[in-house]
C-alpha cells in the first residue's frame, strides 16, 4: 500500500546512553510535534538522523535500530565530523543567517562545509530509495534537506515529492548572495510542491528562480515550468495542535501552577517572553526595550514583571554562545538598575521547562512579547493565543514573524525599534478588558480553524492534485537525449536534410544580440555539415545578421522567423508576404514607452516584427511590464492580425502567420524522398518547424521546457557534439 515518508534532519526522538542503558525520548520540538499527526494516521515511515551513535557499541546500536523500528523510525548515519561540518558548519553557519538576513554571520568561504551539505543529502537520498516503493508520497522538511528533492527526483521521476521550507525565505538580492544558490535552487525545483508559511517567502523564492535560473516567470503565480515539469508553490501558514494546548490550559495542576505564578508576582502586569536562545529571535532588543520602558516610565517599575524563558540553543557554536553572553550581561545590568531588596524587574529562567509548565507560563502570563528579528513562523505566538481560554492577554507580535501575516489583531510593532516596542508593552499592560476580549477572541478563531492537523492535510492534498496534474506514467517521457539508433540511422543515411535555429541553439544565449556571432568552430563545423548535407538555418535574426556571418558559407538562409529567405549559391532574398509591415508605427512607440521605464531592455526592429528584448533587465519589473505591452498591443490592434510570441526573455509582435513553420513545405519539396530530415531548435518559435513536420522527421528540442520534438538535447554544446558525431 502507498505510504507517506516523512524526511527531515532529526528523528522525533533523541537516543542516548544513561548509564549504561538506552534511552529514546520523544522530541517535542515544532516539527516533531506538528508531523506526529501524519506520522501516525497515515502509517508513516520517517527518515531521519538519530543523534551521535558512532560511539555506541554494537549490541547498542542494534537494539537502537531495532527500538526504532517499532516506532515506523528510519535512521540516517551521519559521522561526527561529517554532521558537524553538515549541520554546525554550513546548515547552521551559512543558510540559518542568510535566511534571516544576518548576513554579518554568513560564511560564504564554506567550500567544506558545503561539500558536507551536498554529501550528507546524498545519503539521505539513499536511505529514502531503499525504503521507498511505487505510490509512497515523499515529504521533505526543511532547510537542511534542500538539494533532496531533485535527489530523488533522478531515481525516481515519477514520485510524489513535496518539500516544506519552515524558515523564511530571503529576498532574491538576499538569495543571490550564497555562492551555490543555482544549486539549491534546482534542488528544491525537484519537488511536485514547495511550500512555504507566507506569500512573501513564495514570491521571494519565484523571484530568486527568475533571476539566477533566468526563467521567465511571474513571482506572483503558483507554478512555476522546470525542466518539463510543473512545480507548485503553496502557502501553508504551519500551525500547532490547538486543543492539546487547550486542554493542557485545563488541567487543575497547571491551573494551579499559574496561580502561583501569578501570586509571585505580587499584583504586577506579568509580560513574558519564551524563545531557544538564537540570535534571531531578538532578545536583545527585548530587554533593551525593557530597559528603556523602566527608564521612561518609573511608575512602571512596580507594576510590571518580565518573564524570560530561554531555551538552551547550539551552546557550541561560537555566534550562540556570543548571544548568551550578551543577554546574560543585559539581565544583570537591568536588575541591577531597577531591581530592589524584594523584587527583580527580570526573571530570567536558561533552561528548558515541560511543556505543562509553559502553558502555565501563558496563563499566567497578561502580555506575551513574541519580537525575533525575523522567523519563519513562530508558533510560541500561536500557543500564547490557544492558552488564553478566557479570551484575556495582549500579543505583541514583531512584523518580521511569519505569524505576522495571519495573527493581525496584536500589536503589531518592528523589533528594531526600541521606542515602540516599550509603548507597546505599556499599551498591553494597561488596555481594557473590553478591547482585550476582542482581540484574543478573534486570535483565538483564527488558531482554531487553521490548527496543525489542517496545515498537513492542506499540504499532503495540495501534493496530491499535483501528482494528478502529471502526464499519465503510461505515456512515454521525453527522452532526455537522442537514442544510438536514431543516431545510427541518420548517419547511414543517404542525404541529410537540417533544419538547425541558431540562437539558444547553435550557440549559447548572449545578453546583447551583437555579442552572439558565430565563433571559428561553429563555421568550420556548419561549413563541413554543408559539403554533403543540405543546411537550413532558420532564424529570428535579421537577414543581415545571417548575411554577415553565413554569406560565404554554401547554407541555406531563413532570417526573422522565415519571412525572408535566400538559397544557398543565391544572394537574393525573398520576403514570404511583401507589405506585411504597415502596423509597426503605433506599437513601436507603445514599446519605446515601455523600453524607457525598463532598464537594461531594448527594441529590436526586423522588417515585418518588432522584438522587446528584456534579459538585461530586472526580472520581476521585466515580468509586470511584459504583461502590460501584451495589453496595450491587444487594445490597438485586431489581435487577428498580430501574435504576440514570447521567447527566451524576449516578445515579439509579428503578423499572424508569419511563423518558421511556413519555411518547411518548401524545404521538403527541395529535399530527396529519402533523406532523413533533422530539426533542431529550442523555444516556442521552433515548436511551428516541429508542427510542420511529418512524423518520420528527427525532431530536437534543446533546454527543458515543454516541447512537442521527440527527442532532447540540454544545450548548443551538446548539439555541437551531435552535429561532430553524424560526420565523425
Amino acid at each position: 500500500m502507498p505510504r507517506l515518508l516523512i524526511v527531515s534532519n532529526r528523528l522525533p526522538v533523541s537516543v542516548r546512553v544513561e548509564r549504561g542503558a538506552l534511552a529514546l525520548t520523544r522530541s517535542s520540538g515544532g516539527l516533531a510535534a506538528a508531523m506526529r499527526g501524519p506520522h501516525e494516521r497515515f502509517d508513516a515511515l520517517w527518515v531521519g538522523w538519530p543523534g551521535n551513535v558512532a560511539n555506541f557499541t554494537p549490541e547498542q546500536r542494534e537494539e537502537v535500530e531495532s527500538a526504532l523500528a517499532r516506532m515506523r523510525a528510519v535512521p540516517v548515519h551521519v559521522g561526527a565530523a561529517e554532521q558537524h561540518r553538515f549541520y554546525d558548519g554550513f546548515s547552521n553557519g551559512v543558510l540559518w543567517p542568510l535566511f534571516h538576513y544576518l548576513l554579518d554571520k554568513v560564511n560564504v568561504d564554506a567550500q567544506l562545509d558545503w561539500e558536507a551539505y551536498r554529501s550528507v543529502n546524498e545519503r539521505f537520498a539513499e536511505v529514502v530509495a531503499a525504503r521507498y516503493t511505487p505510490g509512497d508520497a515523499i515529504w521533505v522538511h526543511d532547510y537542511q534537506l534542500m538539494l533532496l528533492p531533485a535527489l530523488l527526483r533522478a531515481r525516481f521521476p515519477a514520485a510524489r515529492i513535496g518539500f516544506f521550507l519552515h524558515v523564511p525565505f530571503p529576498s532574491s538580492e538576499v538569495f543571490r548572495i550564497l555562492p551555490w544558490r543555482e544549486h539549491i535552487l534546482r534542488g528544491l525545483l525537484g519537488a511536485d510542491v514547495v511550500g512555504f508559511h507566507t506569500a512573501a517567502y513564495r514570491r521571494n523564492f519565484a523571484s530568486s528562480v527568475a533571476r539566477v535560473l533566468e526563467l521567465d516567470l511571474d513571482p506572483e503565480e503558483e507554478t512555476i515550468e522546470h525542466e518539463g515539469r510543473r512545480i507548485a508553490l503553496g502557502v501553508h501558514p504551519i500551525s500547532i495542535d490547538t486543543a492539546e494546548i487547550a486542554r493542557l490550559a485545563s488541567l487543575p495542576s497547571v491551573q494551579e501552577e499559574a496561580a502561583r505564578i501569578r501570586a509571585d508576582a505580587r499584583g504586577r502586569k506579568i509580560v513574558l517572553g519564551i524563545d531557544r536562545l538564537d540570535y534571531t529571535k531578538g532578545i536583545p532588543r527585548r530587554l533593551l526595550a525593557i530597559e528603556r520602558l523602566l527608564e521612561r516610565e518609573p511608575e512602571m517599575r512596580e507594576k510590571v514583571r518580565f518573564i524570560q524563558l530561554a531555551v538552551p540553543s547550539r551552546e557550541k557554536a561560537s555566534a550562540y554562545a556570543e548571544c548568551q553572553r550578551l543577554v546574560h550581561e543585559m539581565v544583570g545590568r537591568t536588575n541591577g538598575r531597577y531591581g530592589t531588596p524584594h523584587v527583580m524587574p527580570i526573571h530570567y529562567i536558561h533552561r528548558s521547562l515541560p511543556m505543562e509548565q509553559v502553558v502555565a507560563l501563558y496563563a499566567a502570563a497578561d502580555a506575551m512579547l513574541v519580537t525575533p528579528l525575523r522567523d519563519g513562523m513562530n508558533l510560541v505566538a500561536k500557543e500564547y493565543v490557544a492558552a488564553r481560554t478566557g479570551d484575556d492577554g495582549v500579543l505583541i507580535l514583531s512584523e518580521f514573524a511569519g505569524a505576522a501575516a495571519e495573527l493581525s489583531e496584536a500589536i503589531s510593532v518592528n523589533p528594531y525599534d526600541i521606542d515602540a516596542v516599550a509603548s507597546a508593552v505599556k499599551h498591553a499592560v494597561t488596555m481594557p478588558a473590553s478591547e482585550q476580549k476582542v482581540r484574543m477572541a478573534a486570535l483565538r478563531r483564527r488558531v482554531a480553524a487553521h490548527d496543525v492537523h489542517v496545515w498537513a492535510q492542506s499540504f499532503l492534498d495540495d501534493l496530491d492534485r499535483a501528482a494528478a496534474r502529471k502526464p499519465a506514467e503510461a505515456s512515454e517521457p521525453r527522452r532526455p537525449d537522442v537514442p544510438a539508433s536514431v543516431l545510427e540511422r541518420v548517419q547511414h543515411a543517404p542525404r541529410r536534410v537540417w533544419i538547425l535555429d541558431y540562437d539558444g541553439t547553435l550557440v549559447p544565449f548572449a545578453s546583447m544580440p551583437e555579442l552572439a556571432a558565430p565563433d571559428d568552430e561553429l563555421l568550420s563545423l556548419l561549413g563541413v555539415l554543408s559539403e554533403r548535407d543540405r543546411v537550413h538555418v532558420v532564424s529570428g535574426r535579421l537577414r543581415a545578421d545571417l548575411e554577415r556571418w553565413f554569406g560565404a558559407l554554401p547554407l541555406d538562409l531563413h532570417a526573422e522567423h522565415g519571412f525572408w529567405s535566400r538559397s544557398r549559391g543565391s544572394r537574393e532574398w525573398i520576403p514570404l508576404e511583401p507589405g506585411a509591415a504597415a502596423w509597426k508605427g503605433e506599437i513601436r512607440a507603445v514599446l519605446e514607452d515601455i523600453t524607457r521605464r525598463t532598464p537594461g531592455s531594448f527594441v529590436e526592429e526586423k522588417a515585418v516584427s518588432l522584438a522587446w528584448h528584456y534579459r538585461r533587465a530586472d526580472a520581476e519589473l521585466a515580468g509586470e511590464h511584459a504583461r502590460e505591452l501584451r495589453a496595450r498591443v491587444a487594445e490597438r490592434l485586431p489581435m487577428d492580425a498580430l501574435e504576440i510570441l514570447g521567447g527566451a526573455k524576449v516578445l515579439e509582435i509579428r503578423p499572424r502567420g508569419v511563423h518558421k513553420g511556413r519555411v518547411v513545405p518548401g524545404i521538403l519539396a527541395d529535399a530527396p524522398a529519402s533523406a532523413a530530415v533533422i530539426a533542431i531548435g529550442d523555444d516556442r518559435t521552433d515548436e511551428d518547424i516541429f508542427a510542420a513536420l511529418p512524423p518520420s522527421a528527427h525532431t530536437i528540442h534543446v533546454g527543458t521546457q515543454t516541447s512537442r520534438a521527440a527527442y532532447r538535447l540540454p544545450d548548443p554544446r551538446a548539439v555541437r557534439r551531435l552535429l561532430r558525431s553524424i560526420h565523425a
